[in-house]
């Protein structure tokens, strides 16, 4: 008999299955820019740790097991950044990155007030940006990361949350 993916707010013992699996998610975009040093390979622990305690952060899991991430925070003008978003490369394409999103959005919305969402992702993200369109993300302009790769910033008004893809 199989298990169900549940949604749920990331607890302080999450922080280790999230910082294993965003190193693990993270490869491919790596490769496709040819930097293993973007930023979500060379985030610490600690790090990860601090942004359970204080910031908005699911989990996909699927038993005990942490399949997926995303992590949000209000920033200085009231919009809500979303970032991080990873799903375990075995169970991507199930709408487990658009359940993700929905729960962070609601959450940053109805809890923290957020009135827009923002996200940003690497210009060759295809597959990113087909999702981020898809749940009603939109291109506002482009950014470079400290890690040097070029980016899309897209945003989307609070309100309008993401569906299940």
């Amino acid at each position: 008999m199989g298990m169900s993916v549940t949604i749920s707010a990331a607890a302080e013992q999450d922080a280790e299955q999230i910082f294993r699996l965003q190193y693990l998610c993270f490869q491919s975009e790596a490769a496709l820019y040819g930097n293993y040093r973007i930023d979500p390979l060379v985030e610490r622990l600690d790090s990860v740790r601090q942004e359970v305690a204080r910031d908005c952060v699911f989990v996909a899991r699927l038993g005990e097991e942490v399949v997926g991430s995303v992590r949000g925070r209000i920033t200085e003008d009231g919009a809500a950044s979303i970032g991080m978003l990873c799903v375990h490369p075995r169970l991507q394409g199930h709408g487990i990155g658009a359940r993700l999103l929905r729960a962070a959005e609601s959450a940053l919305a109805e809890e923290r007030g957020a009135t827009r969402f923002r996200l940003h992702t690497g210009h060759r993200s295809e597959g990113n940006l087909r999702l981020y369109r898809r749940v009603g993300y939109r291109p506002v302009g482009t950014s470079r990361g400290a890690d040097g790769v070029p980016m899309v910033v897209l945003e989307k008004q609070a309100g309008t949350y993401a569906a299940t893809a």
